[in-house]
């Protein structure tokens, strides 16, 4: 039986695969479980400085929790379902190198979920997403509710989460869900070219960048501000801003170390 999620390792860049085309990838108790091994690797390979999330096949990133499964569930069951699948996704947040998913088809329910986790997003023109759970009488229960709304506004999120109804990749864009829309033939080349021009700055600066915006975006303006202040001035401990400031004296490309 193959990986249901796969990883490739290349010049800094882990590609996770979830791998499941005959089902558009969707999300079972396997394909979770092979997102914990693969988030695992990235967080201790010391050789991975970013990572590209992704599906397999052409039409689907991952189009939602798989239906069979879900059927099977009780109150409780459905409940400790949601808390398993926040605190995946949850760590896929947290992740302290960038993770860009690259959605190249439907990411619907738990694929749009796993989408607004990750930090950044690309998507194919032929991507759609939505959060279509109110048309089973349920509501998104792997941090939708929450993340939809941090990132796009309580309105649109509303409009998502309540209607229940796709967007295509434009309008996802329009709306900030996605940062940049490629051809699909282009998706994965030019999403790795994203990457790395964020590889190729400061890579402590990076990761407290990835620290200020995404955990000030969860406290009051005052703390993200103290928060700031204090990831700012770890910065100048490090050899990388001396470097940085010294290079842009002296008119030339730095070279980053990591420390």
């Amino acid at each position: 039986m193959p990986d249901l999620v796969t990883v490739s390792v290349a010049d800094g860049i882990a590609r996770l695969t979830v791998n499941r085309p005959e089902k558009l990838n969707a999300l079972n108790a396997g394909v979770l479980a092979g997102l914990e091994s693969a988030l695992a690797r990235v967080e201790s390979d010391g050789s991975v400085r970013g990572a590209v999330l992704t599906g397999a096949g052409e039409k689907g990133f991952v189009a939602g929790a798989d239906i069979g499964e879900l059927s099977a569930l009780d109150a409780a069951g459905a409940a400790a379902a949601a808390h398993r699948g926040q605190a995946l996704f949850s760590r896929v947040a947290a992740l302290r190198k960038p993770i860009v998913a690259a959605v190249n088809g439907f990411a619907f329910g738990g694929g749009c979920e796993l989408a607004i986790a990750c930090h950044l997003r690309t998507a194919s023109e032929a991507a759609k997403f939505g959060q279509p759970e109110v048309k089973l009488g349920i509501i998104p229960g792997y941090g939708g509710t929450q993340r939809l709304a941090r990132l796009v506004g309580v309105g649109r999120a509303l409009d998502l989460v309540l209607r229940g109804e796709p967007i295509g990749a434009a309008e996802a864009e329009r709306i900030g869900l996605v940062n940049r829309v490629f051809p699909a033939a282009e998706l994965l080349p030019k999403t790795e070219a994203y990457l790395r021009e964020i590889l190729a700055r400061g890579p402590l600066a990076v990761a407290y960048g990835l620290e200020a915006v995404l955990r000030g975006s969860e406290v009051s303006l005052d703390e993200g501000l103290r928060l700031e202040a204090a990831l700012f001035g770890l910065c100048f401990a490090t050899e990388d801003a001396r470097e940085g400031l010294k290079a842009f004296l002296e008119k030339r490309a730095p070279a980053f170390r990591g420390r």
